[in-house]
This record gives C-alpha cells, structure tokens and sequence, in this order.
C-alpha cells in the first residue's frame, strides 16, 4: 500500500446559492484556490475542494484492485478531509457517502460543508471517491450513464453483459467491501481511531457493510434515503410508495389540487396503456437526441425514481411529484402532450460517465432472484419462478414485470452478469456493532421509502427511525437545514434532540386536476 502525499488547500467563500443548488446527489464543479491562501505543504492536485473557513487536506492510497490477485494491478483511491474550524483537536471524524453506487464525494465538499456547519466546529469531515469515480483512478467498462438510462430493458441488460465482459476478472474489484475496507485504510494512514458513518440513498447500503467489517471503528451511524441489506430483488416496497405518494401530495396541498384515489387510477390506466402501446419520446442532450421507448417500465422509473428525487428541496417550484396527477389525468383523457413534456425534461440529464462502478456493485452485491452459480437459463427459470409467485397488488398500479423493468438495480438487469471471477453477494444478516444509529426518511419517497427505512433502522440494536413529512428522496436537501440540524445533534450527542421540524416542513406544490 503506497501512500500518495497529503497536501493542503485553503478555503474560498462560495455562496449558499450556489452551494444548494448543487443537489447532493450531483456532481459539482470544484472551486478554485483563494489568491490569499498561505503556503501549502505541496502542490495541491486539481481536485482537491475549497471550502471556505476550514483547511483542506487531500491524499491517496493506492490499494489492490482485487484483494489477493497482485496480477490485476492497484488502484489508487483519493480522499479530503474538511478540517474543523475551532482551535484544539477535533472531537470526532464523520465519513460520508453520497450514495450512487458510483457517486463522488470530494466534489460535494461544500454542499456537505453547508448541511453539517455546526458539526464543523469541532468535527473533521472525510470525503472518499469510490474506486473508480471522480478521483479515484476511473476502470471503465464501455457503458456511459445516457446509454444505460434511455435504453431498453434488453439494451440495459446487454450492456450489463458487456461491461462484465469487458471488466473481465477485474468486476471484482468493485464490491461494497472493496469500498469499506478503502474508507478503513484511509482512516488507519489518518490516524482516526473511530469514524461516524453517514450514508446517504446507497451509502445507506454501505455503512452497514462497513460497519460489519469495521465495528470497533464505528462510533455512531446516520442512514438517510434508506434501504436494508436484505433489499427486495422485485422492488415492490418502491411500487407500492408510487401510489401513497400521489395520496398524499393530492391530500396534502392546498387548496386540493387532485384526488389521490383517482391519481392512483389513472396511474394504473396509463400504465397498462403504454404496456399495450409503448410511446416514442425524442429527447434532446448536451451529447446527442436520444429516441426513447416509453412504456410502462418507464413509466415506472419516472414515477419511483426521478419523481423522488429532489423532493421538498423547492417546495414552491413545481417538480415531477408534484405534476404527475395532472400529467396522468390528460392522458387518460386522451392528451399525451404533458407526459410527453415531463419524459423529455427528465431524460436531459444522460451523460457519458461509466456506468462500471454502479452495474458491477449492484451485480456484485445486490440480492437477486436467482443464484449466482446457476447457468443463463436456469436464471431465467429462477427469475420467472420468483416473478409468477407475486401476488396480485404487490406491485401497486403497476404489473409485476413493468414495474421491475423500471428498475436500473433490480429485477431481471443482472440476469447475464459473469459468474466467473466475480464475487459472492453481499451477506445480509452479518453482524452489527452496537453503536446508535439515526435513519432518516422522506415521506414522499418512493426510490427508498418508509417502509424500506424501518427495515434498515431494525438491523440494528440501538437505532431510531424518523420520517420527514413532505420530503422525498435524501431529506437533508431541505434548505431550512431541519434535517440535518437533526442528524447534527445526532452525531454529536447519539441522541435526535428535538425533532419537531421534521413534521413542519412545508407540502409541495401540485398542479391541479381539472374537470
């Protein structure tokens, strides 16, 4: 293990606007280093972040790709610790995952610096680029994000097969535990006895691992947007979250703009309409005009996943949630014009990042319907089994197979991953340290819901759940800073506090339904 040399970058003042408006689970551009700045102990590297009023230390390890197989090589895995702003030493260290798989940290810096100020104080925060995003040594796979998003369901699974295929024996080299024990690594060479956790969406998948692998390490835990290692291959607690959102963005607003019954309604109608005639939808991008073929998969993904995300940020904006009742009840009444309207705004956020780090870890390590010795077709057989023995209304407005196609980490994706030199999946019920443990949850989120929370919050001993009103997927991008006052107070004291603001938080703007 080759340590890269730490180096120092001082703070320069970025507005709050421009630090939320930097959503935590989007890249950001870093800023530049301050003309005041003092000396540096070397050349800061082109990544390194810039926070105002805190020092910036940034480093690297270069770690095996896959452990005890020299022959694949290293990769070098690059970290920032955000120092406190008070004199004396720091009272603690709180690691953070944005989620993804594949999201960068580093880059979120002062997006993590504003939510978590107060902890700041006396707090360091470190940010890990997992191997393979951001700053730490991409190992592409030849899928981009645009690919991945706008394709089929058989294009997704297609490329699924060729990224594996292209990884070859190095797929194994991206697993939760390769991350975890990367984030411990780090924390070893810094000299940090005890790490807070604090995962966000996938992050919420991760912590646990480490903390499984890591206990004497930990010292408390924040999950927010989350999900339980023993997740649904079949998604139906996100199926069945699409229809109590609608109730409760129509019961909610004011004056009432919809009926939730009737939104859940429409929802099935259209459904099955595009199941039976599919839509074509040319969506334009900074890298080109995509076709898509939008049908009930789609639809399922629009209404679970880009419809959570974001929710509550801009509470008197309108957002997808917020316009999906009225967008479902024109097309029930025979006007495609407003889906059509929301598929394309949606679909402009394709991009050409790799998508290895996000297929291989949630092939590597996600629960499948399927084992992951048994041939192609066996997986099918093992996959149609699971898939005929889902009950009616399991997954809510949606069929079985509609709904699990909209998935881009569940159902039938993986079903042509490698099973050569690739890893077991994740366990599911290791063991846990005894540590406090925080689980926050949107109300309106149906990526990662409640009743997903609930389970993640009961894998462990001394953990409480809290779910925040009006909110969808990672709470914390509320600007009143609620939420994270809450899991600040958390972190610090292993207790909530006072968490009254969680239930305060204004409902969202929702376009009314007319007659």
């Amino acid at each position: 293990m080759t340590y890269k040399s730490t180096v120092r970058r001082a703070g320069l003042a970025v507005s709050m606007t421009a630090v939320m408006a930097s959503a935590l689970p989007t890249a950001t551009a870093t800023a530049s280093p301050s003309p005041a700045s003092g000396p540096t102990t070397a050349v800061a590297p082109a990544w390194c972040p810039a926070v105002d009023g805190h020092q910036v230390d940034c480093g690297g390890l270069d770690r095996p790709l896959v452990v005890g197989k020299p022959e694949l090589g290293e990769v070098e895995v690059s970290y920032a610790v955000v120092r406190h702003s008070a004199p004396g030493p720091a009272k603690g260290t709180v690691a953070v995952n944005p989620g993804g798989p594949g999201e960068t940290s580093i880059d979120k810096a002062e997006a993590f610096a504003w939510g978590l100020e107060g902890l700041l104080k006396d707090h360091d925060l470190l940010l890990v680029d997992p191997r393979g995003t951001g700053a730490s040594e991409p190992v592409p796979c030849g899928v981009t994000d645009a690919e991945y998003r706008f394709g089929t369901r058989a294009r997704q699974r297609a490329a699924v097969e060729r990224c594996g295929k292209n990884l070859g024996p190095k797929a194994a080299g991206y697993t939760s535990v390769a991350t975890a024990d990367d984030i411990d690594a780090i924390r070893a060479h810094l000299g940090v006895q005890k790490l807070s956790l604090y995962g966000l969406s996938y992050g919420t998948y991760l912590m646990p691992v480490y903390a499984s692998r890591h206990p004497e390490h930990v010292r408390n835990i924040v999950l927010s947007g989350a999900f339980p290692l023993a997740l649904d291959p079949l998604a139906r607690p996100s199926a069945q979250a699409v229809s109590l959102s609608l109730r409760r963005v129509c019961a909610r607003s004011v004056p009432v703009a919809c009926d939730g019954e009737q939104a859940v309604k429409d929802l099935a109608t259209t459904a099955a309409r595009l199941r039976a005639e599919p839509m074509t939808v040319p969506i334009t991008t900074d890298h080109g005009v995509y076709k898509k073929r939008f049908t009930e998969d789609k639809l399922a993904n629009l209404a679970f996943e880009a419809a959570s995300s974001q929710v509550g940020f801009e509470p008197d904006e309108p957002s997808p949630l917020g316009r999906l009742p009225h967008v479902l009840d024109r097309f029930v009444k025979g006007d495609s014009a407003p889906l059509r309207k929301l598929v394309q705004e949606e679909g402009r956020t394709g991009s050409t990042v790799d998508q290895a780090p996000y297929i291989a870890v949630t092939c590597n390590d996600y629960r499948k319907a399927w084992s992951k010795d048994a041939s192609r077709s066996a997986r099918w057989r093992q996959y149609d089994a699971a898939l005929a023995a889902v009950r009616p209304g399991e997954h809510g407005a949606f069929s079985a197979k509609g709904f699990t196609e909209g998935t881009t980490d569940a159902g039938d994706v993986c079903i042509g991953w490698p099973r050569e030199n690739t890893p077991g999946p994740q366990p599911t019920k290791p063991a846990l340290p005894d540590v406090p443990v925080l689980v926050l949850s949107g109300d309106l989120d149906a990526n990662t819901p409640d009743a997903s929370g609930k389970k993640a919050a009961a894998q462990f001993r001394d953990s409480r759940f809290l779910s925040v009103r009006n909110m969808g997927h990672v709470p914390e991008l509320e600007r009143s800073r609620c939420v994270t006052g809450v899991s600040t107070h958390f972190l610090r004291t292993g207790e909530p506090g006072d968490t009254s603001c969680l239930r305060a938080l204004p409902p969202i703007t929702v376009t009314p339904v007319r007659g």
